[in-house]
């Protein structure tokens, strides 16, 4: 891993490993990150306040390219700690991935990744202008294999100073990097093989949650069962979850300059 100076807020634990101030959930927080990152102004992320109420509902734009779920850090271990493998297993990478997904080796990134694992799968990447520090990340990290792809993300100066800008905007103090917390960032996506993936950084790998129903966004109730009611089903009654959608137009707009596709108020983790 790189060893270059760092942005001030970042901390830097005795095993050299960097660790990022956490983002705030917040879609206008979100929103700001990826178009910084390169992502067409299309694109926005936006509160999901309920799952069932069609009113609600209503207000979310659509189509919906991709869901990230904030999970309580006791709801997500109770659906996870049992299976968790000891080693990355996983040796995806290149045109035969079916989604782009990323290994998380920077502590309190795990927004981040989500975000990134947002905007690297179906609709979304065609939002992605390639000359952009996004699309450069991805044109560059898609063709290595998992530790590999995880190096070019950590190496990058440049991502990290767009993340810890973002992580002192929003409605709450930032914390520093140093303080633990206790929520996690995951992704729901469409993958190129028709299917819905969970991508999880601090997985084993992305999770095949089967196929989706044809015509399908991810908001759609069939693809709300068929993945995030999955933490629902393990909550136990805590409600302290919450969803974020992007959402936009299922075409880019010529500020993209092309695409990235090489064929393909809690603080949280």
């Amino acid at each position: 891993m790189a060893t270059e100076s760092h942005h001030p807020g970042v901390t830097i634990l005795p095993s050299g490993k960097k660790v990022f101030v956490p983002l705030e959930n917040n879609p206008e927080v979100f929103t700001s990150l990826i178009h910084s990152l390169g992502v067409s102004s299309a694109l926005h992320f936006h509160d999901v306040y309920s799952l069932t109420d069609p009113d609600l509902l209503s207000f979310i734009p659509r189509p919906v390219h991709a869901l990230i779920f904030i999970a309580p850090g006791s709801v997500y271990y109770r659906l996870h700690d049992k299976g968790k493998p000891k080693v990355l297993t996983y040796t995806g990478h290149g045109q035969e991935e079916p989604v782009w997904w990323c290994k998380q080796t920077i502590g309190h990134s795990c927004g981040l990744m989500a975000l990134l694992h947002s905007i690297a799968n179906g609709e979304a990447r065609k939002h992605v202008a390639l000359d952009s520090l996004a699309g450069r990340l991805l044109a560059k990290s898609t063709p290595l294999p998992p530790m590999e792809r995880a190096a070019v993300l950590y190496d990058s100066a440049e991502l990290e100073q767009a993340h810890m800008a973002a992580a002192v905007m929003g409605d709450s103090k930032a914390p520093s990097s140093a303080e633990p917390n206790g929520y996690h960032f995951l992704a729901f996506v469409p993958g190129k093989d028709g299917k819905l993936w969970e991508c999880d950084g601090s997985w084993d790998g992305p999770i095949d949650h089967g196929t989706l129903p044809p015509g399908a966004d991810m908001l759609n109730s069939k693809v709300i069962e068929m993945g995030i009611n999955k933490y629902l089903a393990v909550s136990e009654g805590n409600l302290e979850y919450s969803l974020v959608a992007l959402t936009g137009s299922p075409t880019p707009g010529p500020e993209t300059n092309g695409t990235a596709d090489t064929s393909t108020s809690t603080q949280v983790s």
